[in-house]
């Protein structure tokens, strides 16, 4: 199994919410979200910018990391986000979808 290939993400969506997810294809995943089969939450929310995205080397520490940012209030969630971004250098994972 190849290292880091299990993803923790955050979406914004078009209406400024916030989306946490898990995958093990990003760009899959993605593109299930724009053509509303992703999350049932998001479905009608796109466009989407990736805020946030980590990378683990197991499913399950992408999970525990996941229900940690769920666990997040909105402003927790933004610190993680801007930190990330500070961080990577102005986030090179951030896309318009």
């Amino acid at each position: 199994m190849e290292d880091n290939k299990h993803i923790v993400y955050i979406l914004k969506c078009k209406d400024s919410t916030l989306y946490t997810g898990y995958t093990n294809d990003l760009t899959n995943r993605l593109h299930m979200h724009e053509c509303g089969k992703g999350a049932k939450y998001t479905r009608g929310r796109g466009p989407f910018s990736v805020e946030y995205i980590e990378k683990f080397s197991t499913k399950e520490e992408a999970l525990k990391k996941e229900y940690a940012i769920k666990q997040l209030k909105r402003n927790e969630k933004q610190h993680l986000i801007l930190s990330n971004k500070l961080e990577v250098g102005q986030n090179e994972y951030a896309k318009e979808l």
